[in-house]
């Protein structure tokens, strides 16, 4: 009689099972913090300009709302920009803290809510870019058979794609996934190189008929002849563009770096230049929201700055 014992985990290590995951939600909020923040402004600006036109409260309610962005959406922002600063990485984002800064010591809660909120939309919107990026390469590779049916005479034996050679002759069974490019010798079916080409008809291959790594074998088993070796053909190119592609996005950004370390102590100095010249503070913070490139474009730039100034008492 055969009998299997299964410990129950012990009180402790209950305990410590379940702080992980109560934290494992926790982390993902704040690993997505900037999609949270940008989402939040969103709702909370509207919710002013309803309450501010739509029902006409008193300032003090209306402002409740832009208070709520800049804490909750302004002080995470402000703490990464913080650490930027002291590892002495003066990008462009900079400029778009000062604002923000200078929007609550000026009382322009509404124009530091939407820095908040473009600050946040920004980043939100880069990591997404990047995030699609790497699943579309996670999943090409997933999709990359990891062996091969090699035929020599009547003998067919799996190889890696590494020991396929020009000149092959490989097996493609019914719904696998081929291996490298080649040319049709023998068999008579279709492909599915949707993935590859976007065709959406399955291609028919008859004998002579040109093969593309990382087409899907339909019904039928194929056989080729190889015309490059697997780290050579169409599908690796595909990989190694997307590589190339992800590994370049770090250079661009650190490119960014340091534009943004030129640029911010000019912006700085314009639109210090202005407030004193003009007399008047809320020139600064005008002049500053023109920094921020990737936060801010050019029509919101102008339309805040607009609005910032039409809201100074005329001479």
């Amino acid at each position: 009689m055969e009998t299997t014992s299964k410990n129950p985990p012990s009180s402790s290590q209950e305990n410590v099972a379940q702080p992980k995951l109560s934290q494992e939600p926790l982390y993902a909020l704040w690993h997505r913090k900037t999609t949270v923040i940008a989402v939040f402004s969103v709702a909370a600006i509207l919710l002013h300009l309803v309450l501010r036109f739509g029902f006409h409260t008193t300032p003090r309610i209306y402002q409740i709302p832009l208070l709520a962005t800049l804490v909750i959406g302004g002080l995470p922002l402000l703490y990464d920009l913080l650490r930027k600063l002291l590892k002495r990485e003066f990008g462009s984002d900079l400029l778009g803290g000062i604002s923000i800064i200078t929007s609550i010591l000026l009382g322009e809660y509404l124009a530091g809510s939407i820095i908040v909120l473009m600050l946040a939309g920004g980043e939100a919107l880069e990591s997404y870019a990047l995030r699609s990026a790497s699943s579309v390469l996670a999943a090409l590779a997933k999709r990359m058979p990891s062996i091969a049916h090699r035929k020599r005479a009547t003998v067919v034996l799996d190889v890696t794609l590494a020991e396929i050679t020009v000149g092959d002759t490989l097996v493609i069974y019914p719904h696998e996934i081929c291996p490298a490019d080649g040319v049709m010798t023998d068999g008579h079916g279709v492909m599915d190189e949707s993935y590859l080409t976007g065709e959406p008809l399955k291609i028919t291959k008859t004998n002579g008929s040109t093969v593309i790594s990382g087409a899907i074998n339909g019904e039928s088993a194929l056989t080729i002849h190889t015309t490059q070796r697997a780290a050579d053909s169409c599908y690796a190119k595909i990989m190694e563009v997307m590589r190339e592609s992800e590994s370049r996005r770090p250079q661009l950004r650190r490119l960014g770096d340091q534009l943004g370390a030129i640029y911010t102590p000019v912006a700085l100095a314009v639109a210090i230049l202005a407030c004193v010249i003009s007399g008047e503070s809320i020139r600064f913070l005008a002049s500053a929201m023109s920094g921020p490139g990737r936060p801010l474009d050019k029509g919101t730039q102008y339309g805040i700055r607009q609005f910032l100034l039409e809201q100074q008492p005329k001479a």
